[in-house]
C-alpha cells in the first residue's frame, strides 16, 4: 500500500503532487492515478488516515467529529465581531483523509443550475458540469429528468433507517405554507418545495466519503504503485523557481507526535496542485509568496507573485437551528444512540442496527419568498432582491433541513427525543477575508467570516424571513409540542410572537401567520447576531475569475503568473450556490481531473 506515515527516503521527486487530502483532492488524486499510471502522484495530509474510524464508517457518530479534542477536523477561530454580538466564531473544516466528506453530516444536496451558470466561466455552466455530477455518483432513487449518475464511485440513497412518521408530519406541514413535496428537490431546479433527504451513505448504511470511495480502493488493489499518500504531515509551502512550481517543502505534523522542526522538500516534475480547501489553500499560497504583496510583506514573507485576490473574498452559508418540543417516540429521533441509551457503539456496530446509518436528516426544502415578502423586508432589501432574485424565479433564498435529534452539545438536551430544523441562507451579501500574520504555520490567522456585517443589512433580513417560515411550518406539525424556549429569540409575553408552548396538535391549515411587531423584528434580530453560526461551507478565498476583477486561477485553474501551480478545491467557487457544499466539491474534483489529465497528456506530446 502506497500510504505513509513517513515519505520514503527514495521518493525525492514525483511527478504531480497534492498538497491536501480532502474531498476535491481524494478525487483528483484517484482520477490522475487511474488515467495516468506512467506518471507518480503524491497526495500529503495533515490530517490521519481516514479508514477503520467507526465514527467516519457509521453515519450517526457525525457529532463526534465536532466534540471538543476531536482529531479529524480542524477548528479556525474567527477575529471578534461587532456584527456577530462581539462574538468569535468557530469554523470546523475537515482535518482527516477525505477532509469534510469523512466528517460532515452527509446530507447530499446540489447546487441549481442557475448557480454554475452564474459563475460566468466558460467550461463551468451548467451544461458542462452536468457530466461531472453524474460521473461521481451512484444514485438509488428515480431520476426521472435525467439528471443522476448511476455508476460513480459514491453511493447516494435513503441509507439504512428513516422515521416516515417524522418526514410526513413535517412534508404535511410545508405543504400547509405553500411548499408541496416533489420526487427530487435535488434536480438542479426544484425551488419553494421539499422532499425526502437523500445521503451520502450507502443502502448498507455507511458513509459515502471521498477517500473511501475513491483513494482507499485503488490504495489496496495493488494495481496501483504510482499513487503514494502522505499522512500525518503538513505542507509547509509550495516551492516556486522562476515563477515555476518545483515541489512544496512538508514537516510531520505536530498534532500527532511528529517533531515540526523536521523539515523536508519533494520535487514535482509536471504539476502541483494546492487543494488545502478554503480556509487552507489561501494560507498555503501566502506563506509560499503568493499573494497580496501588503499582506505578505507585513507577515514576513518575500513576493513571488503578486496576486490580490488571494484570502479575500470569503463565504459561508449563515446557519441557524432551532429546536422543538416534541410528542415523537425514541425511534422517531437520533437521541436514544447518540446519548446510549441504546447500547455501546461496540454492541450496535456488531448488532448492525440499521440506526448506525442515518444522518438524522429527513427533509430539506429550497425556498424564497415571495415579492411582497421581500418588499415587506425593506427598500434596500427589495433593490437587492429585484437585482439577485427577481427574475431568476429557479434561484431560492433559504435552505431548511428537518433534524430527528436535539442538534447542540448532547449534555444541553431536555432528555426526550430531539426534533429541528435547520436553516441556512444560500447567497450571503456578506465577505470575509483570511490571510496570514507570519510565515509559520503556527502564526495566527487574520480570519474575518464577515456574517452580518453587509452594510444593508441584507444577511440578517434573509434570516428573518427564513425564522418566520420555519416556525409556521413547525408548530403545524401534529407532534408540536412548543419551542425550546433557551434556544429561539425571547419575545415579550405581551408580544403576539410570544411562543406558546404544550400546544395539543397542529394548527388547521388556515390558522393565521403569526404576527410581529417592529418591537419583536428589533429583538429577533439581536437575538440572530447573538444565535448564527457556521455551516462549515467556506468557499470563495481564490476565486476562478479574471485577474482584474480579484481572480486567483484561470478556467484551467492555473493560479496567475506561476507556471504548473493549479488550485483544486472550494476557494475557486466564484459565487455561492444553494446547497450544501460537499456535492460541489466532488464535482470540482472531477472537472479538475479532466483538466490536469488532458494537459498532462498534452505536454508529453
Amino acid at each position: 500500500m502506497g500510504l505513509y506515515n513517513k515519505l520514503p527516503d527514495d521518493i525525492q521527486e514525483v511527478d504531480v503532487i497534492i498538497a491536501g487530502g480532502g474531498t476535491t483532492a481524494c478525487v483528483v488524486a484517484s482520477r490522475l492515478a487511474a488515467s495516468k499510471p506512467d506518471m507518480s502522484i503524491l497526495m500529503i495530509e495533515g490530517g490521519q488516515n481516514n479508514a477503520n474510524d467507526p465514527t467516519i464508517a457509521h453515519p450517526a457518530y457525525f457529532l463526534a467529529h465536532l466534540a471538543p479534542g476531536s482529531t479529524t477536523n480542524l477548528f479556525y477561530k474567527a477575529k471578534k465581531s461587532a456584527a456577530l454580538a462581539d462574538r468569535e466564531l468557530i469554523l470546523p473544516s475537515g482535518g482527516v483523509l477525505g477532509g469534510g466528506s469523512s466528517t460532515n453530516f452527509m446530507m447530499y444536496s446540489r447546487a441549481q443550475k442557475a448557480d454554475f451558470d452564474s459563475w460566468g466561466v466558460p467550461g463551468w455552466s451548467s451544461a458542462d458540469m452536468l457530466p461531472y455530477l453524474k460521473k461521481l455518483e451512484t444514485y438509488h432513487g428515480q431520476d426521472e429528468k435525467d439528471v443522476h449518475g448511476h455508476e460513480g464511485p459514491i453511493h447516494v440513497s435513503r441509507g439504512s433507517y428513516s422515521s416516515r412518521r417524522l418526514e410526513d408530519e413535517f412534508i404535511a406541514a410545508a405543504a400547509k405554507v405553500g411548499w408541496p413535496e416533489v420526487q427530487d428537490v435535488q434536480d438542479l431546479e426544484a425551488v419553494n418545495a421539499v422532499g425526502r433527504a437523500y445521503r451520502y451513505i450507502s443502502p448498507e448504511g455507511k458513509r459515502q466519503d471521498a477517500a473511501t470511495c475513491y483513494l482507499q480502493p485503488l490504495l489496496n488493489d495493488g494495481k496501483h504503485p504510482n499513487l503514494h499518500v502522505l499522512v500525518e504531515s503538513q505542507v509547509k509551502r509550495i516551492l516556486i523557481d522562476n515563477n515555476k512550481a518545483v515541489g512544496v517543502e512538508f514537516r510531520p505534523n505536530p498534532a500527532f507526535g511528529g517533531d515540526a522542526t523536521e523539515t523536508k522538500t519533494v520535487k514535482a516534475r509536471k504539476l502541483v496542485v494546492a487543494s488545502c480547501g478554503a480556509c487552507g489553500t489561501p494560507s498555503l499560497l501566502e506563506r509560499s509568496g503568493v499573494g497580496d504583496p501588503k499582506i505578505l510583506q507585513a507577515a514576513g514573507v518575500p513576493c513571488v507573485m503578486a496576486a490580490p485576490g488571494v484570502g479575500n473574498g470569503y463565504e459561508d452559508h449563515h446557519l441557524l437551528v432551532y429546536p422543538y418540543l416534541n410528542s415523537l417516540g425514541a425511534s422517531d429521533t437520533l437521541d436514544a444512540l447518540v446519548h446510549g441509551r441504546m447500547g455501546s457503539p461496540e454492541e450496535l456496530i456488531k448488532a448492525r442496527h440499521p440506526m448506525l446509518g442515518w444522518n438524522a436528516q429527513e427533509v430539506q426544502g429550497k425556498a424564497r419568498p415571495t415579492d411582497a415578502e421581500a418588499a415587506a423586508l425593506g427598500p434596500e432589501f427589495r433593490a437587492a432582491w429585484d437585482r439577485e432574485f427577481k427574475d431568476q424565479p429557479e434561484k431560492p433564498m433559504a435552505i431548511f433541513t428537518l433534524i430527528a435529534g436535539f442538534p447542540r452539545d448532547p449534555s444541553l438536551a431536555p432528555g426526550g427525543p430531539g426534533l429541528a430544523v435547520s436553516t441556512f441562507t444560500v447567497y450571503p451579501f456578506s465577505r470575509g477575508h483570511i490571510h496570514i500574520t507570519g510565515p509559520q504555520l503556527e502564526d495566527p490567522l487574520d480570519f474575518d467570516t464577515g456574517f452580518f456585517a453587509d452594510p444593508g443589512r441584507l444577511d440578517i433580513k434573509q434570516h428573518r424571513w427564513t425564522y418566520k417560515k420555519q416556525r409556521e411550518i413547525m408548530r403545524r406539525m401534529p407532534s408540536y409540542r412548543g419551542e425550546m424556549a433557551a434556544y429561539h429569540p425571547p419575545f415579550a409575553p405581551h408580544s403576539r410572537a410570544a411562543s406558546i408552548s404544550l400546544q395539543d396538535g397542529p394548527l388547521p391549515a388556515d390558522a393565521p401567520a403569526i404576527e410581529y411587531s417592529a418591537e419583536d423584528d428589533a429583538l429577533l434580530d439581536q437575538w440572530l447576531r447573538e444565535n448564527v453560526s457556521t455551516t462549515w461551507h467556506s468557499l470563495g478565498t481564490c476565486k476562478m475569475a479574471p485577474r482584474d476583477q480579484g481572480g486567483v486561477v484561470d478556467a484551467n485553474l492555473g493560479v496567475y503568473g506561476v507556471e504548473r501551480l493549479k488550485i483544486a478545491d472550494l476557494s475557486i467557487v466564484p459565487r455561492n450556490v444553494a446547497a450544501n457544499t460537499n456535492n460541489t466539491a466532488l464535482a470540482i474534483g472531477e472537472k479538475a481531473a479532466d483538466i490536469f489529465i488532458r494537459e498532462l497528456a498534452s505536454s508529453l506530446n
